[in-house]
């Protein structure tokens, strides 16, 4: 039954992160869909509802499978360099997981924020232009579900 119930955990959270990252390509093909002009590394553009409403949806997914492998992949406490040495090999990739968990999630929900923000607007926009930040974040999505499935499954493994 546990096993079971550890497979679908794994395929509920890389189905989350899959969505959002699909949601964050959605977002930037929305967002290039807008009307802009561009001189250089400046643009002037409409902002996207349809892209802030996707990158919103997209970064939530995001959080929300964050939250829940952390949960669900328990306490990994390892607070010194001679414990880490001293842990075992699950452990140790369970916490290297979880490091670079946070890592990508940092890294991909800012892109996806800063995408998001630049299509909240009532008027158009003109300044520095951002490129694909909607897109990258969608990659860092991807990246996430697989370090989490990692983490879940070396943190579970490590329990035993």
């Amino acid at each position: 039954m546990a096993r079971v119930a550890g497979i679908f955990l794994c395929l509920l959270i890389l189905v989350m992160d899959v969505a959002a990252g699909i949601l964050g390509f959605e977002a930037e093909i929305a967002q290039n869909k807008v009307k802009h002009l561009k001189v250089w590394i400046f643009e002037c553009r409409e902002p996207s509802h349809q892209a802030f409403m996707l990158g919103l949806v997209a970064a939530v997914l995001l959080g929300l499978a964050h939250a829940i492998a952390n949960m669900l992949g328990g306490c990994n406490c390892i607070c010194s360099q001679q414990e880490f040495e001293k842990a075992s090999s699950n452990r140790q990739i369970s916490t290297a997981c979880l490091i670079l968990t946070w890592v990508v999630l940092g890294i991909g929900l800012s892109m996806l924020v800063i995408g998001t923000m630049s299509n909240n607007r009532s008027d158009g926009s003109c300044g520095f232009s951002h490129h694909h930040f909607l897109s990258i974040g969608g990659i860092c999505c991807f990246v996430h579900g697989m370090f989490c499935i990692a983490y879940y499954v070396s943190a579970t493994a490590s329990m035993d």
